[in-house]
């Protein structure tokens, strides 16, 4: 008496196929979990066991083995309940063995035998698709899995309902898939932002272009309030897009809004989150804030309050669009392909520059303070950016707000047009692509060269000038990289480490 039920494990953002085995045989009645199980997969035989008495079916007074394949693979969570469970009921001959082939199911039992819903359900049933199964997952988690929805997608909410679905007694209606085409902005307007305009210019151009912008000033000067407003200069997901970062959420356990799902995420975690709440991490690793900010905006307020430890883990995830976190019995790699927003005060009491007030700081604390952050992740900021304070009259005029949210991001949106062509947004171009699109002409080659020696620029800092250049050309219309461009890009260069005064060769 042998069954055999395909199910689903979870592992970074993939779903590997797992085949739960269960074997009936003579013996002292017993049940055991093979197959690498962790606690709460082990806990799973007493959920299993009451769950199937409580729906009306007889749990076998045999000695039962369940394997969980392949071996190597750990399994964690509630979600191989439901599968133990058609297994028993198939291997004792409760349930039509053929009715689980070509099936996957998931779900965590509860003692009366309703499903719960479980978590990274919608990679499962992505991966399902894909092999041409069909599925059966809690009710509850119909909504995300609505966005990958297939024909062969069911959501029973009781055991008993998956049983009956199975045997075909009681068909259940597919779950309806979600409209791909559906898109919500849900940001605030940037017409709420008075005057700033060389910031509302920056923060246009780090739409355009997905760059990393770090915007500093004096307190209140609307740094966090010109950041808040970046998704909404966005332009939505593509389908493949939205569905990776639905797949994170669902992974990390959050809920994906079924009106603004293709909308980029806006994550901003506090200034004393850990490394590990950053990037991810845990014995069982899950999805950190730059995870859960693929393709959209990763907001750091207060920059130097966060612990320089914590800021420097950063760096490579900025670069490589992705997050490598390794366990002593697993590897898992998570997307991270971000955009980064920081904002900063330019000394600690906040006032150094204010036209009013005051500075209480020493020149060793302000440096102390800027030191915080490293050369290599300032050098990783396409745009430095200063928010001055702004005069009262510009805050009582009647007239005179800037433009809104849906004019920008129509600029924007023809801008990534013209980097799709290309294959890639501007931020990430590298190589021969970056050589191509940035080609430059005599004059503009004597800027690039003079800024370098004057600035200090390392060849980092230059391609990403070379590549804001680009997409202010993008936002002109321009097909050429023209002098004016980089001017501009140079610009917002403002707070890169002065070169060194050389000293004669007496010294």
């Amino acid at each position: 008496m042998l069954a055999t039920v395909q199910t689903r494990a979870r592992l970074g953002v993939s779903a590997p196929l797992v085949t739960v085995e269960v074997h009936l045989s003579n013996g002292l009645p017993a049940l055991s979990i093979v197959g690498l199980p962790e606690a709460g997969v082990k806990e799973s035989k007493d959920r299993v066991r009451s769950a199937l008495i409580n729906a009306g079916f007889e749990f076998p007074a045999k000695r039962i083995t369940i394997n969980l394949a392949p071996a190597d693979l750990p399994k964690e969570g509630g979600r191989f309940d439901l599968p133990i469970a058609l297994g028993i009921l198939a291997a004792s001959g409760q349930l039509p063995a053929e009715a689980l082939t070509d099936v996957e199911c998931l779900g965590e039992l509860a003692l009366d035998g309703s499903l719960r819903p479980v978590k990274g359900v919608l990679p499962a049933v992505v991966a399902a698709r894909e092999a041409g199964r069909q599925v059966l997952i809690p009710a509850e988690n119909q909504d995300e899995a609505s966005l990958a929805a297939a024909e062969g997608l069911f959501a029973p909410g009781h055991l008993l309902t998956a049983c009956e679905h199975l045997a075909g007694t009681n068909q259940l209606p597919p779950v309806a898939p979600m409209p791909m085409d559906r898109v919500a902005v849900d940001a605030p307007d940037l017409a709420d932002v008075r005057g700033q305009h060389v910031p509302r210019r920056a923060l246009e151009i780090a739409a355009a272009g997905s760059h990393n912008l770090l915007m500093f000033g004096p307190p209140g000067t609307g740094k966090s309030m010109l950041a808040s407003r970046l998704p909404g200069l966005l332009p939505p997901l593509s389908d493949a897009a939205a569905l990776a970062v639905a797949s994170i959420h669902s992974i990390a356990g959050l809920s994906v809004r079924a009106g603004g799902w293709r909308q980029p995420p806006f994550r901003s975690p506090h200034h004393t989150a850990s490394a590990a709440a950053l990037v991810g991490g845990g014995s069982s690793p899950r999805p950190g804030e730059i995870s859960l900010a693929h393709e959209g905006v990763l907001f750091l307020d207060e920059l130097p309050e966060f612990s320089r430890k914590v800021l420097e883990v950063l760096r490579e995830p900025m670069e490589s669009g992705e997050i490598v976190i390794s366990r002593a019995t697993r590897q898992v790699t998570f997307p991270a392909r971000f955009q980064v927003v920081a904002a900063m005060n330019p000394c600690p009491c906040g006032y150094r520059g204010h036209p009013a007030i005051e500075c209480q700081c020493t020149p060793q604390q302000v440096v102390r303070y800027q030191s915080r952050l490293s050369g290599p992740l300032l050098d990783r900021f396409d745009l430095h950016v200063e928010v001055p304070v702004q005069q009262g009259e510009v805050f009582m005029a009647r007239s005179g707000s800037g433009e809104a949210s849906a004019l920008v991001r129509e600029r924007v949106e023809a801008a990534r047009q013209r980097q799709d062509a290309r294959g890639s947004v501007n931020a990430q171009l590298s190589g021969r692509a970056l050589e191509e699109a940035c080609a430059l002409d005599a004059d503009s080659e004597r800027l690039v060269t003079q800024a370098i020696e004057r600035l200090g620029l390392s060849a980092r800092a230059l391609h990403r000038v070379l590549r804001v250049g680009r997409t202010i050309a993008d936002l002109a219309g321009d097909s050429e990289l023209r002098q004016g461009h980089l001017v501009e890009a140079l610009g917002y260069r403002k707070l890169d480490r002065q070169p060194a005064t050389r000293t004669s060769a007496s010294a």
